[in-house]
């Protein structure tokens, strides 16, 4: 298949670009700075730019769209123009471009409303209920994706949980820069099960979904590694390998998460860009359990995790020196 690849200079998009290489189709990468995949066709461009977005969609077979605004703060209009304007403008392109196949890679926090997810499949996406700008216009973003479904333009929707691995700023850099500084709290016990999914097993996933697109379009499938851990556990793991002492402060689940809305509405109104200390979600996150039952997952996409979770911690130490 030629196959379009948005997002690629990310760490997933370039993981899941090289791994579709790997399976031997042709791929073109579109985002704002290059890619830096080998072997890949590299197009720049914003998927808010009608011209760009229909110069890198012509001659394609599939379409994978990774590429998003990704951040804890900022005003619901920027994550408007980039999640759902761009995703609806990439989509109403591809399907008019006779492009056959679109997967949208999503999050299971299009389907979060703060409560523990213990074993659970991919309920459907609540943008009114999601939390954040992120994950409501993420949700919005699926729900039109999924909409799009026919025999003739086949879409869906992948969730991988928690992405992580050597060279992701968004989990690890993060833990290790709050450790570092003392700022990583665990809240309750830090016995609540999580789940996630290493980078590898994140990428084979996407690559097995786009040779499934027959049998999974019109149905959205969260990807996990399928080992849930104590999220004390999986951040005493985290900074073990980046060098650094785990979690020190302890924080009443309730307490953190009534703060983080309150930071929250603080950067809202006072409109500042760096990255809160804490939030609301991420409260939730830390102090309720999230981990999915991934037995229909990897059934329709005849796949399985490649990489546990301990290798990708070894493999984690290995990056940072360990």
């Amino acid at each position: 298949m030629r196959v379009l690849v948005t997002g690629a200079s990310g760490l997933l998009g370039g993981a899941a670009a090289a791994r579709i290489l790997a399976a031997g189709h042709n791929v073109r990468t579109f985002q704002r700075r290059p890619s830096r995949v080998e072997g890949a066709e590299d197009v720049a461009g914003s998927i808010t730019d009608p011209r760009a977005v229909a110069s890198a969609v012509e001659g394609m077979d599939a379409v994978v769209h990774l590429a998003a605004k990704v951040s804890v703060t900022g005003p619901l209009e920027d994550f408007r123009r980039v999640n759902v304007d761009g995703t609806r403008l990439l989509l109403d392109t591809a399907r008019t471009a006779g492009v056959r196949n679109f997967l949208f890679i999503s999050s299971p926090s299009v389907a979060h409303t703060g409560t523990a997810i213990s074993g659970d499949g991919a309920g459907a996406a609540t943008p009114e209920l999601a939390r954040g700008h992120y994950s409501a216009t993420k949700a919005e973003a699926e729900l039109a994706v999924l909409a799009a479904d026919s025999s003739h333009f086949q879409t869906a929707a992948l969730r991988p949980h928690i992405v992580w691995g050597p060279g992701d700023t968004q989990l690890v850099e993060r833990v290790l820069a709050r450790a570092t500084s003392g700022r990583l709290p665990l809240l309750d016990s830090g016995a609540a099960l999580i789940d996630t999914t290493y980078i590898d097993n994140a990428a084979s996933a996407i690559a097995a979904a786009l040779e499934r697109m027959d049998s999974i379009h019109g149905r959205a499938l969260v990807v996990t590694n399928g080992e849930p851990r104590p999220i004390g556990e999986l951040l005493a793991g985290i900074c073990a390998a980046g060098g650094v002492s785990g979690p020190r402060l302890r924080l009443p689940g309730g307490v953190a998460r009534a703060a983080g809305a309150v930071v929250e509405k603080a950067w809202e109104a006072f409109g500042l860009k760096d990255e809160p200390p804490l939030t609301r979600f991420l409260a939730e996150q830390m102090s309720t359990a999230h981990w999915f039952d991934q037995r229909q997952t990897q059934e329709l996409l005849g796949w399985k995790p490649e990489v546990s979770i301990d290798e990708g911690l070894r493999r984690l130490k290995a990056h940072y020196g360990g």
